[in-house]
């Protein structure tokens, strides 16, 4: 797939991630919008179009309607502004079709958001409505989760390839080491492999920290041709290549559970239109919404090989000095995943590390980037690959 027009990422802004129970969801999205147009230097009016990513807003906090309903506390009024549902990849989804807009020439400049207030629900609520991303027919009227989907999908990779308890908590051990010297990380906690390998089990073989945060927070980017960039910032960042796939919502139907179609395939697509493959990628954000998620995204979007994520991660392959750094943000496992925001967020984090300025977190080889934000089990992902200008 080729696109017409080159895209730029000209303004990024988030909030922490964590629990703020005197927060809404609006007042969220406000601060990560208005931190991206200040980061770009652009005045609301100056927006086209807002494309915004939202799980279950309606369900957490009762309001629907979200997009105006942000988009207008903004003071961006008479533009198209609307919302995008993906489970996980909901803000990754509403990336890509705002990609879609500018390089189509359609839009000049479009701000993209991701927003979720979670922790306004008990836990047991939060699984619920968590649950309704997945197969409400069959697998989670069986009574599955996500942490017992996940939970199959580890045991399986451990019986084909080896992978051990050890190489599962090597990814919370290394993601908390990275999240600890992030400011705005919900868990700002070193662990120990100890600590990781025998926390409380959720769902065998995962336990707490094999988990990610159920988390309330915000992010946005603001998007235009890549020639216009240089009036809004001095460190654009070019999209270099985006695709968005999907695939079964259901486990059951996957042929072979220990890997991803939907991945597998939009990253060759995402690949393809860089002109880039995956040797070229120097770091990346990968959506661990748990530990064998991390593992099998290495092996889908071909950074090791097949049934070696574990492996590779446990010899130290992905910290910050490996070969392939993984989620230097700390990922969704310490940063946390506020849903709708969490593909959004890996964009920010991203053009932070390729514009020198992710502080202690900072990456040396930092001249391509990939995001891989998941949705569900499997059944959408969004690779976007980014690079400096």
């Amino acid at each position: 797939m080729a696109f017409g027009i080159e895209v730029a990422v000209v303004g990024a802004g988030k909030t922490p991630f964590g629990a703020f129970p005197d927060r809404d969801l609006r007042s969220l999205a406000v601060e990560a919008g208005q931190k991206a147009l200040a980061n770009a230097k652009c005045q609301p009016e100056e927006i086209q179009a807002f494309y915004l990513g939202n799980f279950a807003g309606p369900e957490f906090t009762g309001q629907n309607h979200l997009a105006p309903y942000i988009s207008t506390a903004l003071g961006m009024t008479g533009i198209p502004s609307t919302r995008f549902e993906a489970a996980c990849a909901s803000s990754g989804a509403a990336l890509f079709h705002a990609f879609m807009g500018v390089a189509s020439g359609i839009f000049d400049v479009v701000m993209v958001m991701g927003v979720e207030k979670m922790t306004c629900q008990s836990t047991a609520r939060v699984t619920e409505i968590l649950s309704g991303a997945g197969d409400c027919d069959g697998e989670v009227r069986a009574g599955s989760t996500f942490p017992s989907l996940f939970g199959m999908i580890a045991r399986r990779h451990m019986h084909d390839f080896g992978t051990t308890r050890e190489h599962l908590s090597a990814v919370a051990v290394k993601n908390h080491e990275n999240g600890a010297l992030n400011p705005d990380a919900q868990m700002r906690k070193v662990i120990t492999l100890d600590q990781a390998m025998n926390a409380r089990l959720i769902a065998d073989p995962l336990n707490l920290y094999d988990c990610s945060l159920i988390s309330d927070g915000a992010a946005a980017v603001i998007l235009c041709p890549a020639d216009q960039a240089r009036r809004y910032t001095d460190k654009p960042v070019s999209i270099l290549g985006m695709a968005q796939a999907s695939d079964y919502v259901a486990l059951e139907q996957k042929k072979d559970i220990t890997t991803f179609p939907a991945v597998k395939l939009a990253a060759q697509k995402a690949y393809t239109m860089a002109g880039l493959t995956a040797d070229d990628i120097r770091f990346a954000e990968i959506h661990d919404c748990f530990t064998i998620a991390e593992i099998v995204a290495l092996e889908d979007l071909g950074l090791v090989r097949r049934g070696g994520g574990g492996f590779f991660t446990a010899e130290g392959g992905t910290r910050r000095n490996g070969a392939m750094p993984v989620n230097a943000s700390g990922g969704l496992k310490s940063k946390g995943h506020p849903v709708g925001a969490t593909g959004i967020a890996q964009i920010c984090d991203v053009v932070q590390q390729l514009r020198g300025e992710a502080g202690e977190r900072q990456l040396k080889r930092n001249s391509i980037g990939l995001a891989q934000n998941l949705g569900g089990s499997g059944a959408t992902c969004v690779v976007t690959i980014l690079g400096q200008d």
